[in-house]
């Protein structure tokens, strides 16, 4: 399958009418162990935990060089669309876009910070501008965070900035439109009625529905960000622990490294 196919596959996946479900990944055998799953349909990076791979804290602050460096690393591994987190494009989100494209990458989230709306607009822009630019059609998640940084606003005030931003990326071209938090069902169905079916892309938090719940409301995609690796982290913690005080390793462990 060439990118353009992979591409066109992975936007294929949030029009449909079945819930598209993404496990994060953060390195080669992260991305393997998962796509070798019979349900995996795509790959999607976790920009938090790459970062935390090479010990750098989340927001931009590893080099642009080495997101992508691994995410192309993920992309080349595997046989399913690749949507790499790539923040909010490391200063230049055309260009970073452009650079993702040629690892082999089908889609991105893009993170808007929060930031005035015509310049995150612009930033939506450009990402379009360069993916139509390589002959991709790009599955943009244009990733709004109208509540993670404004949630002390009233409900009201922050989900209308959420519709707002989410119905202006998706008019210059975004696929879908990534709205990250904590909240529950009331306000999934306000967002979708707002931006539209098949078009809202959540995180799974505690009192998010559950996906088959989400499908029904007309939810496009669900992820897990970086909590994937911190269940992973969890148990191996949890192992050592065991192995410190007299344990042994279980006998059904599976090769898959």
């Amino acid at each position: 399958m060439t990118l353009a196919d992979s591409a066109a596959e992975l936007r294929r996946l949030h029009d449909a009418p079945e819930l598209l479900q993404v496990v994060n990944v953060w390195d080669v055998v992260s991305a393997r162990a998962v796509a070798a799953l019979p349900g995996t349909r795509a790959i999607a990076t976790a920009s938090h935990s790459i970062a935390a791979t090479f010990g750098y804290p989340d927001g931009e602050q590893i080099p642009v060089d080495l997101m992508l460096d691994m995410v192309g690393r993920i992309a080349s591994a595997v046989d399913v669309p690749v949507s790499a987190d790539l923040e909010a494009g490391y200063g230049a989100p055309g260009e970073t876009i452009r650079r993702a494209i040629g690892l082999g990458v089908a889609g991105a989230n893009l993170e808007d910070e929060l930031k005035p709306l015509a310049e995150s607009v612009a930033a939506v822009e450009a990402a379009v501008a360069a993916a139509d630019a390589e002959g991709v059609p790009f599955a943009l998640n244009a990733r709004t965070d109208a509540f993670l940084r404004g949630k002390d606003r009233p409900r009201d005030v922050w989900v209308a900035d959420a519709i707002e931003r989410g119905r202006a990326y998706l008019d210059v071209g975004a696929t879908c439109v990534f709205v990250p938090g904590n909240f529950g069902e009331d306000v999934v169905a306000e967002l979708v009625a707002g931006i539209g079916e098949r078009r809202v892309s959540l995180i799974g938090l505690p009192e998010i529905p559950a996906p088959a719940r989400l499908q029904e409301l007309g939810v496009a995609r669900l992820s897990y960000g970086p909590y994937t690796q911190r269940v992973v982290l969890g148990a191996l913690q949890d192992l050592a622990s065991d192995l410190y005080g007299g344990g042994a390793l279980p006998r059904d462990i599976r090769p898959l490294s």
